[in-house]
């Protein structure tokens, strides 16, 4: 059944989107929320890449159970204050090396499912990990949230051209479908020495700094290849709360700032 008011008390919808698969969507997807998070914002993170449901690991929350209430599914909640609630299909895998092997129909039930049958409650943002590309599930998941204002999209790509001109064609489809642009991060930009903390250009640079200029859509920061997120990841580990001098911390705090300037435009 449809319930609209499970998304009622959320404030803000952020869709991190990238036109390409292994660009780092989870990573950014929950390194964002954990900054929103100690920002004092109250965060939800919906993880509708359905064949590669990772937030979960990345948040330390794997083998934990999503349970019913009278409006719905409730989502995990990740801390003890409660303040960062998470769902993915991964909560619902017998296995969790189980692969999900459905047609499209079954894909898209689930999306209209998680967006209007989890009880997230207050919300200051939910921040959707979407899956690569621009396929039918984009347009299930952009179409179940367009009721609900306001609704951005945080673009992600890495510095190489191959994925840059991939990205573009997401921010095309962001266009097509009148989905408004938060801004572009450039992910695995250069990689940053644990022992100097020197940046080392190991792909290339820039390229999404130069896609967003093109595209007429704010930058808001590149994002570096970085040990310590790395293994705070594979740990699930609050990497913004343990790192606070590394090189992707300022990276990923100075991107939330951004995102909460640049989410209040959207409401006009």
């Amino acid at each position: 059944m449809w319930k609209p008011e499970n998304l009622a008390g959320v404030r803000n919808i952020i869709l991190v989107l990238s036109g390409k698969g292994g660009v780092g969507k989870s990573t950014i997807s929950t390194e964002l929320a954990l900054a929103l998070h100690h920002q004092g914002k109250k965060v939800g993170i919906l993880d509708v890449d359905l064949c590669g449901p990772s937030i979960p690991r990345m948040l330390r929350a794997q083998g934990k159970a999503v349970h019913q209430c009278d409006h719905g599914w409730v989502p995990v909640f990740v801390d003890q204050e409660q303040s960062i609630s998470l769902m993915s299909v991964g909560f619902l895998l017998e296995n969790p090396d189980e692969a999900v092997v459905w047609r499209g129909p079954k894909k898209h039930a689930l999306i209209k499912q998680f967006v209007s049958d989890v009880a997230w409650g207050e919300l200051d943002y939910l921040v959707v990990d979407t899956p690569p590309g621009t396929s039918d599930e984009h347009m299930t998941t952009v179409e179940a949230l367009r009721p609900y204002r306001p609704l951005g999209a945080l673009v992600v790509t890495t510095p190489q051209a191959v994925s840059v001109g991939d990205v573009r064609r997401e921010l095309t489809f962001c266009r097509k479908t009148g989905l408004q642009v938060i801004g572009v991060v450039e992910n695995m930009s250069g990689f940053a020495c644990p022992h100097c903390a020197e940046c080392t250009n190991v792909f290339s640079r820039g390229g999404g700094e130069e896609l967003a200029q093109l595209a007429g859509v704010p930058f808001l920061g590149s994002v570096p290849l970085d040990p310590q997120l790395t293994r705070s990841l594979e740990e699930g580990r609050d990497f913004i709360q343990e790192f606070p001098k590394s090189t992707a911390y300022a990276a990923l705090t100075s991107i939330a700032q951004k995102v909460l300037h640049r989410m209040p435009a959207l409401h006009s």
